[in-house]
């Protein structure tokens, strides 16, 4: 039986950006395959292209050359409406500030997403009731962000990122803001999610000792993406 593809694979991607005269070049060739359930660890310094690299494979950025691949469709030939329909569906974002809405309660930040999408209130509920409770927030639900510490507002914002049951969860340094024990218990209940739902996660960190409880490791150096796993 041949091997699965890989949910994501990004090839040859290239990407500079002009500053005045000057043009740099942050992605080079850059490739990288993500399977189903599979957890990667992108570590690499400030300026590197980390972002970058993220932004281009969730597609909220145009590469200059090269294809992204997404369940093996190529996706730099799609109308942008075609782009936003993967986005909501296929792919969540995880970013360093959580980015929840104040007014909304922890379920009802969650519930937003899924009722854009179309489903139905009662649901949509359900569905994020189930997600909090898992990342240890049943007693939290109806709290709003302010009456939150900071560990439990990253989990509330992990659990709207994949309260659409995306395929591919992308994540920007999301314990960044954390200090390290409650960083580690975020990123703990971040990388059981993935395994428990079969997600494709590449999750861009500084933290050496999170980075090495992920199933590979990546670094990027002169703008290609290198295995530090020696495999």
């Amino acid at each position: 039986m041949a091997d699965p593809a890989p949910i994501l694979f990004l090839y040859q991607i290239e990407r500079s950006y002009r500053q005045g005269t000057n043009t740099l070049r942050i992605l080079q060739r850059a490739e990288l395959a993500v399977w189903p359930g599979q957890s990667v660890a992108l570590v690499a310094p400030s300026g590197s292209g980390k972002s970058t690299l993220l932004h281009v494979a969730g597609l909220l950025e145009h590469q200059d050359a090269g294809e992204v691949y997404i369940n093996e469709v190529p996706t730099s030939t799609l109308s942008d409406a075609e782009r936003t329909e993967i986005r909501r569906n296929d792919i969540g974002f995880i970013y360093q500030a959580h980015h929840l809405l104040s007014e909304f309660s922890a379920v009802e930040n969650v519930m937003l997403p899924q009722m854009v999408k179309g489903l139905a209130k009662n649901e949509a509920r359900a569905r994020a009731t189930e997600l909090l409770s898992y990342l240890g927030l049943k007693d939290r639900l109806t709290h709003r962000p302010t009456e939150l510490s900071g560990g439990e507002q990253q989990r509330v914002a992990i659990a709207r990122a994949v309260a659409n049951a995306p395929r591919i969860l992308l994540a920007d340094e999301p314990t960044g803001n954390l200090d390290p024990h409650t960083a580690e218990h975020v990123f703990d209940a971040l990388t059981q999610l993935v395994h428990a739902s079969g997600l494709a996660a590449v999750i861009a960190t500084h933290n050496l000792d999170l980075a090495a409880r992920m199933d590979r490791r990546v670094t990027l150096r002169e703008g290609t993406v290198v295995d530090m796993d020696g495999g």
